[in-house]
């Protein structure tokens, strides 16, 4: 990600001036069963999701799924953001998308299982209450029949 002395200035004063959500009400919710018997999913805002899928264009509010048989190869990222580093994710996709690192903790034991599918969302948004207000409900009610915690990857 370049540092705000690198971006054009219209950016700098963008990025400056933009408010910042505060969330003060953000429930703890503490987990039904032990971590090394949890299922668990990855939301990612990287803006990934496999070839065939419909791209995120600017100010998307949707999801996609990601299957977690789905092999690196079949993902592609559309994240649109100029701030939005690429060169660590093209070397390793657990940069943003750590299901290599979480596959290796259920076979330690440490983690239950790796739900069947996982999420991604379209990072940097300029309405940040976009993808709740158009996906939220349906996101939570997927997860909250498919996992029992959330690993939440921000880019």
């Amino acid at each position: 990600m370049p540092s705000l002395d690198q971006l054009p200035q219209i950016n700098r004063t963008a990025l400056l001036t933009r408010p910042v959500e505060v969330h003060h009400d953000s429930p703890f919710t503490p987990l039904a069963v032990p971590l090394s018997e949890a299922r668990l999913a990855i939301v990612t805002t990287a803006g990934l999701h496999l070839k065939g899928d419909r791209p995120f264009t600017a100010n998307d509010g949707s999801f996609r799924v990601i299957p977690s048989s789905a092999a690196e190869v079949e993902l592609v990222q559309s994240h649109t953001s100029i701030g939005f580093e690429r060169v660590s994710q093209a070397r390793d996709i657990n940069v943003v998308f750590p299901i290599d690192r979480l596959r290796e903790l259920v076979e330690r034991g440490v983690l239950g299982a790796v739900a069947a599918n996982h999420y991604s969302l379209l990072g940097a948004q300029q309405d940040s209450t976009l993808p709740a207000a158009l996906s939220g409900t349906e996101l939570a009610t997927r997860l909250l029949g498919e996992a029992d915690v959330a690993l939440i990857t921000p880019t």
